[in-house]
């Protein structure tokens, strides 16, 4: 199943410096470990914005939970969901 994905990231500005390091280097290991798998195959940041798009190509809503809420920055993102279907106009879907 494929999910369009907004992540809005809220860092605390007074988060100690070194956590939110750590913190941020966890999670780019974990999304790249994750779109090395596959299960996170794009991802474009937000021209502006601490924002990205992201689509995920997991089982079903479980694993995209799991996975979303796995990141180390969940608790400081506001997070969108939106499931994809195939277009019938798509000529790549074929």
């Amino acid at each position: 199943m494929l999910f369009h994905v907004r992540m809005d990231v809220n860092i605390p500005h007074d988060l100690d410096p070194d956590t939110r390091a750590e913190t941020v280097a966890r999670e780019r290991a974990y999304s790249q470990d994750l779109q090395r798998s596959g299960k996170w195959p794009h991802i474009w940041r937000i021209v502006g914005e601490y924002s990205n798009f992201s689509v995920f190509d997991v089982a079903d809503n479980d694993e995209l939970h799991s996975i979303l809420s796995g990141l180390p920055l969940f608790a400081y993102m506001d997070i969108s969901v939106t499931p994809l279907a195939t277009h019938p106009s798509d000529i790549a879907a074929g």
